[in-house]
Formats: structure tokens, sequence, C-alpha cells
């Protein structure tokens, strides 16, 4: 219940419950969002891991679209093969740095190459993996979960100090918007996302093969067989890449050129600039929407190609194959090494400001 203090027009804050200990002993909770409608996410401290997200349909059901699991263990397992990420927010350095290895004012530096042999989402413990500091909270839009995490110099091979707070607002309008900010004490890479997996049918369809997607983007990066950037930006006309029209994600997925299992797993480098919608998923079941909006150069749109079948997520479902898809707002992969790409690179006396907004809907 709201306090005295609380305006009318604003909610109470989040409440929260206890979702268990880390191995070293450090409490989890989970927080509880929920807005006018009655849309409702749940947020762990845990990597930031947005656990559940309900959401109507076009009849005004509720279904809960991202992929996840039941229990604080199972996202302590070790990724990605036993726990991909599932809703978290990652840091340092979202996707790959090929060999764990850049070079920044005439330094070299080698991160942990988690990703053998290349470094992966922030590396063996990245920002998925450890425990934020929680304050819930209200603002004129919505209830609100800040997170807090200093990474030390030196984390995983990064150098200097980054504070980084992470807002995350739940709009009246049926919104999740997340806003970041970052400071440093010595220029370091920063690539910030979240790594949450859709499903909008919510359960109701085993795949997102049939959900169609729209992305605003005229090019893409180009990646090798480890999926490592080239330095290339191709043009998506005439490829498997295109979906500047609406079209069913498994329309082409067949043809989507790259190492096994196959499927989408690339940086499609969006048109325009400063805060503007890039991309439009519509599930014909539910008839559920979902909006993207990002002030970001680019976005990782993955299928899911790596899901097998082998993790049980919540309610008992096994996710197989292309079960969810991303689409991670972000810099380009590997822009460390690629002096043509956007920097990533921040510096003292900066602040790293970024906004990404998930807005969903539903048409009959």
């Amino acid at each position: 219940m709201a306090s005295s203090s609380t305006p009318a027009n604003q909610p109470a804050a989040p409440t929260s419950r206890q979702f268990g200990n880390t191995a070293d002993g450090t409490a989890v909770l989970l927080f509880m969002l929920q807005n006018a409608c009655g849309m409702r996410a749940t947020i762990s401290n845990y990597g930031g891991i947005i656990t559940r997200l309900l959401v109507p349909d076009k009849a005004g059901q509720l279904g809960d679209v991202v992929l996840g699991f039941d229990n604080l263990s199972d996202y302590l397992r070790q990724p990605p093969n036993e726990s991909p990420y599932f809703g978290a927010l990652i840091g340092r350095y979202g996707n790959r740095i090929a060999k764990g290895r850049f070079a920044l004012d005439g330094k070299e530096y080698a991160l942990a190459t988690n990703d053998v042999p290349h470094h992966l989402h922030g590396g063996q413990r990245g920002f998925d993996k450890v425990v934020w500091q929680a304050t819930a909270g209200t603002s004129a839009a919505g209830q609100t979960l800040t997170l807090h995490y200093t990474s030390p110099d030196g984390e995983e091979g990064y150098p200097g100090n980054l504070a980084v707070t992470v807002v995350y607002t739940l709009t009246n309008d049926n919104a999740l918007r997340l806003d970041y900010t970052a400071t440093t004490d010595q220029a370091t890479p920063v690539n910030l996302t979240n790594h949450s997996y859709f499903n909008l049918s919510a359960g109701q369809t085993p795949d997102v093969l049939a959900h169609e997607l729209m992305l605003d983007a005229d090019k893409y990066t180009v990646v090798n067989d480890q999926l490592i950037p080239t330095g290339e930006l191709r043009p998506v006309a005439g490829t498997p890449m295109d979906f500047r029209q609406s079209h069913a994600i498994g329309a082409r997925i067949a043809q989507v050129p790259g190492p096994p299992p196959g499927g989408y797993d690339h940086n499609w480098v969006l048109n325009g600039q400063g805060m503007r919608p890039v991309a439009r998923v519509y599930e014909p079941v539910s008839g559920r929407t979902l909006e993207v909006r990002t002030d970001q150069p680019g976005v990782q749109f993955y299928s899911g190609n790596f899901l097998n079948g082998n993790l049980t997520g919540k309610n008992g479902q096994v996710y197989g194959q292309y079960a969810g898809f991303c689409l991670e707002t972000q810099h380009f992969p590997d822009s460390p090494n690629h002096p043509s790409f956007p920097s990533t690179i921040l510096r003292p006396g900066e602040t790293l400001r970024t906004s990404t907004v998930y807005q969903f809907g539903a048409v009959s």
C-alpha cells in the first residue's frame, strides 16, 4: 500500500522478496514492478535479470513474454551453455572482442577469453554475474528499480574503476525503459545492453519463427565463421538479412550464412541517430507487439540458435532451438579493434548515457 507521502498520481514503490543466495552467501532479491494497466515485471538484483514480464495479449490476458528460470540456482550456472544470459544486464562489453585483446592509448590489454578464443559479454564474471545495489522507487512515468555496480580496475582485464547505474522504469503505457549511465577514472571500452529472450506468444508457440520482425537498418556488420566482424558493413538488400519490410523470422533463416547451428546472430547498423524506433515485432497468435526504441547505433538480433532443448525453464518449459529472440541494443561487436566503427571508449570526465525502451502493445 502506498504511504501517505506517495502522490495520488504515482504508484507505490515496487515490492521485493527473497530469491536465494549466491555461492558466497550474498542475499539476492526479486523486485516486482506493476503499472496501472496490470503489466508486471520481475527483476533480480543478481545480474539485473528480468525474470518475468507479464504483458496483455489482444484479449487482455497477461502472459510471460521472456524466457528464464524459476530458481536462482539455474541462473547461477555458467553461461553460455548452462545459463545463456537470460534477461541479464551485459557489461563491461556486450558481444565479442576478438582474441580478448585490444590496444588503447598505446597499451595492450588482455581480457578473459570465455568464448574461446574470444571475449564474450564481459568475461567469466560479467555484469550478469554480480549482485547489484538496488533501490526501488517511483517516478512520474511509473515504478522504478535503480541498480548500481562499481566494476573495479582490472576486473576481467579491463582498465579503470567503472561506476554503472541502470534504471528500469515500468511505464503506465506498457513500456519497460532502461536508462544506463557510467563513469570511469581510466579510459576503457564500455558497451552495455540487456540480453532478454522474448517469445511474444508467452509459450503458446515453441519457437519464434512465425514472429514478424522489422529492423530499420540498411546494413549489417559482416562476421567470420567465429562471429567476429570483418570490418565490412554490407547492404542488407537482396540478402536474408533484409528486415526493412516486416516478415516472419523463419522465412529466410535457412539462408543465413554462418557457422552451425545456423540462424541470426548479427549486428545491424541502425538508421538514424538519437532516440528513435528501430525494430518492431508482431506475434500473430496472441496479437502482441513489441517496438524497440534506442539511441544506440546497432542492435544484435539473435534468434536463439544455440538453444538445443537441454534447458528447462519456467513452468517446466523446454527451450528448443529458436525458442526466443533477442534484440540487444548496442555498439558494434569488437569495436575496440575497428577504428572505423563508432567508438566505445569512455574517458575520465565523461558520462556515458544511453537508453532503450521496449514498448508493448496488442492488435486484434
